[in-house]
């Protein structure tokens, strides 16, 4: 299936599933056997009654589909809206800016420049305001370009260091709507010669991650030890684990994770991480546990959303759906694109849509799923 050419790409997976099955020639008995999921399990995910919330079970289903996770989960997806437009269109110029030499266009700018505007497009990441960093990303990354070949041999080390950064930023958004292979052109573009800069190795963690390659994942993690310490590692490696149903190894990152901890932010940013793994363990009431000690006062505001889509998906397990339609609400009105761009958070909002068409909270879910492209 090419981007969007079915009436499915826009809606749950479970719709892309039935259309890849039949495809493929496969019946649920036989897509049962190879994903260890109950034929009932595949019937309530196919009609709608049930939805995706594990990375692990993703991937699963993708491979015995013989597919890429991308294919069930419809990324990138079709914009709703003027800024999600201009989300989808970030990927059109990096990808020209992928076939120019580095330094071959644009005007030179200072470090100090550079520095100031780097540091503004962390900040729109760290609040999740991917509009404000797709606007940004392009030009940001050709003045990085332009800034290796330009500025003097004492000022190469942070124009080199500033160039990593912005090609992380970017690969991040691209990660994130869809264009994973994008995302990975662009971090080995970034790479100063043969070294493998710290940031470059962790965001490859990420990517690995999300394209459903655990074992990947923890092995890029391994190198990325070896580069140096970064405080994101351990929570990386402890979702990998639990992605593979290792618990024990995926609790001993986490263990090793709180011993790195050295303030209220990384506290809170472990009880996500916690989060993180309960519900890729299928364990939703230890995941709202987690999700409910959390200082979400601590959290930038992208792990904030990401943390209420988990508190969320655990409610919703449980049929508290009062409770995960609030949650829901709230992480649409921290992080909108954060939100609208998330496979996981659109299957849980499907998933209450469906569950919640008879009570109060049929109007929230109708108008979230409009707003997030369900409908």
């Amino acid at each position: 299936m090419g981007e969007h050419d079915d009436a499915e790409a826009v809606g749950p997976i479970g719709a892309r599933v039935v259309a890849w099955r039949r495809r493929r020639g496969m019946t649920r008995d036989a897509l049962a056997s190879h994903t260890r999921l109950s034929a009932s399990a595949l019937v309530d995910l196919e009609t709608g009654r049930d939805w995706i919330d594990r990375r692990g079970r993703l991937t699963t289903l993708a491979a015995a589909l013989r597919l890429d996770t991308g294919e069930l989960t419809g990324q990138p997806y079709p914009p709703t809206g003027n800024e999600h437009a201009a989300v989808r269109a970030v990927a059109f110029h990096l990808r020209r800016q992928l076939a120019q030499t580095p330094g071959s266009t644009g005007t030179a700018v200072s470090i100090d420049d550079l520095d100031a505007r780097t540091t503004a497009a962390r900040a729109a990441a760290a609040s999740g305001d991917e509009h404000s960093l797709a606007l940004a990303l392009p030009e940001l990354v050709q003045a990085a370009d332009q800034a290796v070949t330009t500025v003097p041999a004492t000022g190469q080390e942070v124009a080199v260091r500033l160039r990593v950064d912005a090609h992380v930023l970017a690969a991040g958004l691209l990660r994130r709507t869809g264009y994973k292979d994008l995302a990975w052109m662009l971090l080995h573009r970034a790479l100063p010669g043969t070294s493998e800069p710290l940031p470059i190795l962790v965001e490859e963690v990420r990517l690995l991650i999300d394209l459903g390659l655990p074992e990947y994942a923890l092995a890029r993690a391994a190198r990325a030890q070896d580069a140096g310490a970064h405080p994101d590692l351990p929570a990386l490696a402890a979702v990998a684990h639990a992605m593979a149903g290792r618990r024990r190894q995926a609790e001993d990152s986490l263990a090793a994770a709180a011993q790195q901890a050295a303030d209220g932010q990384a506290e809170a940013q472990l009880s996500v991480a916690r989060a993180a793994v309960a519900v890729e363990d299928g364990a939703f009431g230890e995941a709202a546990d987690h999700a409910r000690a959390a200082d979400q006062a601590a959290l930038p505001t992208a792990v904030r959303a990401r943390l209420l889509t988990f508190a969320a998906t655990a409610e919703a397990r449980h049929g508290r759906t009062t409770q995960a339609v609030a949650h829901l609400v709230a992480a649409e009105a921290a992080a909108p694109l954060r939100l609208r761009l998330d496979p996981f958070a659109r299957e849980v909002i499907a998933g209450l849509a469906a569950r919640t068409s008879d009570t109060p909270q049929a109007e929230a879910m109708w108008n979230l799923a409009g707003r997030v492209g369900l409908r």
